[in-house]
């Protein structure tokens, strides 16, 4: 376990260190990983790592991305940018508005989709004030991480709390007679607007603009809606026992976002008589944040077989005793710290059975919802933290790259660490409120 652990740092570390070569780092940390497995260092083979890559997560990107490039290519961001700045008097109120709109598209669609959606809005309006893009940009990221908790198909790790705790659609919005966690996540989004504002409070240039641009084709706008759609009804699912089913079922999400990616491909190739939208979709995917993933999904599973996250749960039970306080507390903020490094979606996925455990040796049985629902709240957020503590922080600092932009760690800490401490601790007070025995 020290091992995996030391490798597991020094990637982190290499990471945080040389942000564009990430995605190189993150694969050769897996290679790693794959030759302690099949030394015996480590209990970790190679068909074990491909289990652990959620080829879901990355479909629903890849998808996502081919849509969005589709509805950049339809001028209908550069139009939405231009009512929004229309609408506010200054930039300051242009960046907290931008944000809340991707805070609420989060809440139904993918984080990354999210900030694949709205970041060329952001872009925009930073081109047509000509300010830095860079702090627009990663205010949309971390409102999007927000929202992801807020519902049911808002995140990945949503998802996985919903099929564990054999949760629907609306149980995230009223369950058992109490107000669900949509509600404590508004009012961390509430609060982390206040942070917004204030952070920005400087930015007091006029904003004045004509709403001009014409929207070319409105199937990709179409297509982004269907998605929304989609992805709810197939949260209503039944699971499969087992078999073939089984997997498409797994596969759900990242097969109706490359399905409806496909779609638009047509669409658009027969609109234009050519093969040029394909080739655009395929020249703007982001490669390097696929790899990344890709390989941060193999290196958390390797910890994991490891041992070091079960001795993470083991840690907590010896630290909080059977007090539901100080358990919840203790989910909540280390969850916050961990998931500043540690990918969120493997975390959830091992804390979940963890958490169960943990509730049933409560004093009394207590019930498992208040810790799922502050494990959740702590690992969504705690990726604002760091540039590389969340997939959509990823996706957006390799927008920024894409534009000619560098992003430094003092630029992320900035807008992360205080928008983050507002939403979890709003987050926090309500969840016990409501949820605490």
């Amino acid at each position: 376990m020290i091992i995996a652990l030391a490798v597991f740092l020094i990637t982190y570390a290499l990471m945080l260190s040389l942000p564009k070569q990430r995605h190189w780092i993150a694969l050769g940390s897996a290679g790693v990983f794959l030759a302690l497995g099949l030394t015996e260092v480590i209990d970790y083979s190679v068909f074990t790592a491909l289990t652990e890559v959620d080829f879901n997560v990355l479909l629903m990107i890849g998808g996502t991305m081919g849509i969005v490039t589709l509805f950049i290519e339809s001028r209908y961001p550069a139009r939405l940018a231009e009512i929004l700045i229309s609408r506010t008097p200054n930039v300051q109120l242009a960046v907290a508005v931008l944000s809340l709109f991707a805070g609420v598209i989060s809440a139904f669609v993918d984080n990354v989709a999210t900030v694949l959606m709205v970041a060329p809005v952001g872009l925009a309006i930073s081109r047509k004030l000509k300010i830095s893009p860079v702090p627009v940009i990663i205010a949309i990221a971390v409102s999007s991480n927000l929202q992801g908790a807020a519902t049911l198909v808002g995140d990945t790790t949503s998802i996985l709390l919903g099929a564990y705790a054999h949760m629907n659609f609306f149980d995230f919005f009223w369950m058992d007679g109490k107000p669900g966690i949509f509600w404590g996540v508004e009012l961390g989004a509430l609060a982390s607007a206040g942070v917004l504002l204030f952070l920005f409070r400087k930015e007091k240039a006029p904003v004045s603009a004509r709403v001009q641009t014409e929207v070319e084709d409105y199937v990709p706008a179409g297509l982004l809606a269907a998605l929304i759609g989609c992805l709810i009804a197939a949260s209503f699912l039944p699971q499969p026992e087992a078999g073939f089913l089984r997997l498409l079922y797994s596969l759900r999400a990242g097969l109706i976002c490359t399905g409806l990616c496909g779609v638009g491909v047509i669409h658009a190739c027969r609109k234009s008589g050519s093969l040029r939208p394909w080739k655009k979709i395929l020249a703007e995917l982001d490669t390097q944040t696929l790899l990344l993933l890709v390989g941060l999904f193999v290196v958390i599973g390797g910890i994991k077989s490891a041992g070091v996250i079960g001795a993470i749960g083991d840690l907590f039970c010896r630290i909080a005793g059977d007090d539901p306080f100080r358990m919840y507390t203790l989910l909540v903020f280390a969850s916050v710290l961990l998931s500043a490094f540690v990918d969120n979606i493997p975390y959830v996925a091992t804390m979940l059975p963890v958490v169960a455990d943990v509730a049933a040796r409560m004093e009394g049985g207590a019930a498992p919802y208040v810790f799922y629902f502050g494990l959740l709240s702590g690992a969504t957020l705690g990726g604002n933290l760091t540039p590389i503590g969340a997939s959509a922080n990823i996706a957006a600092i390799g927008i920024l790259r894409k534009n000619g932009e560098t992003v430094s760690l003092r630029d992320f800490l900035r807008i992360g660490v205080p928008f983050t401490l507002a939403a979890v601790l709003a987050g926090y007070v309500y969840i016990w409120l409501v949820w605490g025995p």
